[in-house]
């Protein structure tokens, strides 16, 4: 049987009433499972959070930036190589450079023919992900092809550099995430990591906040004394079951070699775990949060590393939690179900010999989770992982 290295995430987190990530209609997300509606976030939003995440614990030449504003972005690294290029040829260049990369067509944003503005850089049709070494190594052949920019590139040589510039390098970001670009297939990256929608262990039903704003400034005394303005939120409030996976393995493929010039494979692959569990676990989804302030962290997080598949244990779920009819809440029970779940699933179906197991908990009610593994500060706990991620690669190398 092929050895691999998965490392998966189980979090048990509390929010109040909050709209984390709502829908077109502007309410909450949910979905049904175990026959009850319940409170959900999806994994795209989850994901972008962990992602604002990294930029407080990676360094920014590890990370990589999704835009449709490729043009611009690339034009001002064309410029700072080659000051004498102006604005708007920088641009030229960087449209053509991407295209050649990519496929991608870059075309000038529409405007409103009145608008006196200078002309906009060029846009592509939809966001395309790259890392700050692709863009700096785009940059660098932009320069290069100058004079004739789009005969540099009808050299075959030339264009299949800019190819090999965008699919080699990838920052930690892409690596964990993925990258679709429809317009050259054969450069898209699978993503190493998976993400659930975060559902609530209990049923969640929506509730709306009517709210008044009052207008400051009246000009007189007998103006009307009702509101300036009214309107609705709607909120919920959940425990909810996260989870994640990270395939290691894969993870390594996507980053290559060192993504610095003076270090080992390893150490960016240690690096993107640590910054993974660290980020996963911290990050919180912005949504309605001047309104809400639901800034709170998990009350568990358990961790385990595997050498086979990932497994979601949110079956432990399946029957919604109930509320404690005199104490109220739903942590104990949701504790009390996880502790009993994960070592039911893996003694039913086998667990692998090595499979390791970490746990980060706070408070009394998530004390059944301790018997699951080693208990340790979230710093510790993601340095173990790591460390234990780099242990396995070697033996594997």
């Amino acid at each position: 049987m092929t050895t691999r290295t998965i490392v998966e995430l189980h979090i048990l987190q509390t929010v109040p009433p909050s709209n984390l990530n709502r829908d077109d209609t502007g309410t909450p997300k949910s979905a049904v499972y175990g026959g009850v509606r319940r409170a959900r976030v999806s994994s795209q939003a989850w994901k972008r959070a962990t992602r604002r995440t990294f930029q407080n614990i990676l360094d920014p030449r590890d990370l990589g930036v999704r835009t449709r504003r490729l043009a611009e972005l690339l034009g001002k690294r064309i410029r700072e190589l080659d000051v004498s290029i102006s604005e708007t040829d920088a641009w030229a260049l960087a449209a053509e450079t991407v295209t050649a990369a990519t496929g991608a067509k870059m075309e000038p944003p529409k405007r409103n023919t009145k608008d006196e503005c200078p002309e906009p850089a060029p846009e592509g049709k939809y966001l395309i992900f790259l890392s700050t070494r692709q863009l700096d190594a785009l940059a660098e052949l932009a320069v290069q092809g100058r004079d004739d920019i789009k005969t540099f590139f009808k050299n075959k040589e030339n264009k299949a550099a800019a190819k090999q510039h965008a699919n080699s390098r990838h920052s930690i970001d892409i690596a964990l995430f993925g990258r679709m670009v429809a317009d050259a297939s054969d450069i898209n990256v699978d993503a190493a990591a998976q993400v659930a929608h975060a559902i609530s262990v209990h049923r969640a039903d929506v509730e709306s906040d009517y709210y008044t704003a009052v207008d400051d400034h009246k000009e007189r005394e007998d103006d009307d004394a009702g509101a300036g303005m009214i309107g609705t939120v709607e909120f919920n409030s959940a425990t909810l079951y996260r989870y994640a996976a990270l395939d290691v393995d894969l993870l390594r493929k996507n980053l290559g070699k060192g993504l610095r010039e003076d270090e080992s494979a390893d150490a960016p692959v240690r690096r993107a775990v640590e910054a993974f569990v660290h980020g996963f676990a911290e990050s919180l989804p912005t949504g309605k949060i001047n309104t809400f302030g639901h800034h709170t962290l998990p009350d568990a997080v358990v961790v385990k590393v595997r050498s086979s598949r990932p497994v979601n244990f949110v079956g432990a779920f399946e029957r919604p939690c109930r509320a404690d009819q005199d104490a109220g809440g739903y942590v104990r029970e949701a504790s009390e179900r996880l502790a009993k779940q994960i070592p039911a699933i893996e003694t039913a179906f086998g667990a692998d010999d090595d499979t390791l197991t970490w746990v980060t908990r706070a408070g009394d009610d998530t004390e059944p989770l301790a018997s699951l593994g080693t208990e340790l500060p979230l710093r510790e706990l993601v340095s173990a992982v790591g460390a234990e991620v780099e242990r396995r690669q070697k033996g594997a190398a």
